[in-house]
């Protein structure tokens, strides 16, 4: 959930990046903080283990400008992919204001993909976070593989309501931008 700052003039908002083991989530957070200037971002913390992936969490804020004389913030979190660590995941979720789901688009992740969705949705829900009233954007990571699923198989296995989605080749940057934008768009609508 939001919080709001009034003796510093702040509003923060947490937006978290979920999906399956190695979909792209931290990738997709390193490119968002490669393209911001210095003044624009926080310091990066990334917590791995030895095999490389992450372990609890990547944040960063984000200052977007000012709503109503407030400063905004967005923190941006990545949840461990690894079913292992679904507390961690749970917590980490807890307090989202947006949530972004990568989804790999290997064929081969296909069971990946659903299982990390459910858990996302159950673990949501476990915090009286509902779908129709936390902000969830798509982005379907890896377009460049070899052998992917469509678009609309994607769609049919991960797509609830009218949530956005994006197509993305997070190693390259491409729909990283376009996805974070729609997040936080929405997330302030929701805000205002």
């Amino acid at each position: 959930m939001s919080t709001v700052n009034f003796s510093s003039k702040e509003i923060n908002f947490k937006i978290v990046y979920y999906g399956p083991a190695l979909s792209g989530k931290t990738t997709n957070l390193m490119r968002i903080y490669e393209r911001l200037t210095q003044d624009r971002k926080g310091e990066l913390v990334s917590l791995s283990t030895h095999e490389d992936r992450t372990l609890f969490f990547d944040f960063f804020p984000l200052e977007l400008g000012e709503i109503q004389g407030f400063k905004t913030r967005f923190h941006m979190y990545t949840v461990p992919g690894q079913v292992y660590y679904e507390a961690s995941r749970r917590i980490v979720l807890s307090g989202a204001d947006g949530v972004v789901f990568v989804a790999d688009s290997d064929r081969e992740k296909r069971n990946e993909n659903v299982e990390s969705i459910r858990g996302m949705l159950k673990n949501m829900s476990s915090y009286g976070l509902h779908p129709q009233d936390v902000p969830i954007t798509l982005q379907y990571n890896k377009r460049d593989l070899v052998d992917i699923m469509s678009m609309e198989e994607l769609d049919d296995d991960l797509r609830k309501d009218d949530w956005p989605r994006f197509e993305a080749v997070a190693v390259k940057g491409e729909g990283v931008l376009d996805t974070i934008r729609e997040t936080m768009k929405a997330v302030l609508r929701r805000f205002s």
